[in-house]
């Protein structure tokens, strides 16, 4: 499918893997991008590149997905949405009453306002927590459902719902189910943010990295740019309903991760390593490492990035980024 003379709105299209969603789209022969955001988390400057092109707009009213007049008013005339509004998973275990009033109420209004505004194909954003912990490696799509966390709650039923409007008002949808997303534009320094700008920030302040745990842990990083063109795949393929992983299949540990980085670095802080709290225990997700078969298959997606290619480019955007 050709996304030739098109309109998409992309809601949280100022965020971490939304900003990279705009750039990758803006490279199609498209109409006009229109970006709908609260910047809860997402930043203007972000979109920096991207609004110089002027087929990017910015919505002018706001951009919350709870406000439902406005999401409408945002869809008038819309082909397409990508949809990457969420709050993110410490924010959900510490906030769930607005954790369900943004995921799942949130979602809600999303599929909805597409439904009324005739909107031709939404591509959503899942993750990788539905699945909790892992059963069987790599995971594929028909994993059970293992979540124990309000995010993943969150996310499990946003799936849901997109199934039950795709049986009841034919609208195509695409979930994405993201592994451990890394890059530019994640949040570098906030309470909540990720392991990898956790472990950088302590090295750049020539602090030794601190592994919770025996570091034995496992995952699948990908790089944030393979994550938006996923989303611009997903969105050009001829599929009209699905869930898919985001992965590379690969697996890599946490203490395999900080020796690479500390390599990156040229650092030779050693790791130190504590025990998880029993909070943190209790919620731990020990491996999960995503099968990408079915979105190379039935996509056309595979990762371009490794994970060493993938940490230098994000190393480099901090260093041009320090101020």
């Amino acid at each position: 499918m050709q996304l030739n003379n098109s309109k998409i709105l992309v809601i949280g299209g100022a965020g971490f893997i939304g900003s990279f969603v705009v750039a990758e789209l803006l490279k199609e022969d498209v109409a006009e991008v229109i970006v709908y955001d609260n910047f809860a988390r997402g930043k203007k400057e972000y979109l920096s590149e991207s609004l110089k092109d002027p087929r990017c707009k910015m919505f002018p009213i706001g951009g919350d997905i709870r406000e439902i007049d406005i999401l409408n008013k945002a869809m008038e005339g819309v082909d397409y949405v990508i949809s990457l509004a969420a709050m993110w998973l410490l924010h959900c275990k510490d906030f769930p009453r607005t954790a369900f009033d943004v995921n799942i109420a949130g979602t809600f209004n999303i599929l909805e306002a597409c439904v009324k505004n005739n909107v031709k194909k939404l591509i959503w954003s899942s993750s990788a927590s539905v699945y909790g912990d892992a059963v069987e490696l790599p995971m594929t799509e028909s994993h059970p459902f293992n979540n124990k966390n309000f995010y993943g709650a969150s996310k499990i039923a946003g799936e849901a719902m997109a199934t039950a409007f795709n049986d009841r008002y034919g609208l195509k949808v695409i979930g994405l189910r993201y592994m451990n997303v890394y890059g530019p534009h994640q949040d570098q320094t906030a309470a909540y943010t990720g392991v990898v700008p956790i472990m950088l920030n302590k090295i750049d302040a020539n602090e030794a990295p601190t592994i919770n745990g025996d570091g034995t842990q496992a995952y699948d990083f990908i790089y944030v740019e393979d994550v938006a063109r996923c989303n611009v795949q997903a969105l050009k393929s001829e599929v009209d309903f699905g869930m898919y992983n985001v992965g590379t299949e690969v697996q890599t540990s946490i203490k395999e991760l900080c020796d690479l980085i500390l390599k990156l670095k040229n650092s030779d802080l050693k790791v130190t390593y504590k025990s998880y709290s029993a909070d943190d225990a209790r919620a731990l997700v020990q491996n999960r490492i995503g099968s990408a078969v079915k979105a190379e298959k039935e996509l056309g997606f595979k990762y371009k990035y490794t994970l060493e290619e993938g940490l230098n480019k994000l190393i480099a955007w901090r260093n041009e980024n320090k101020a």
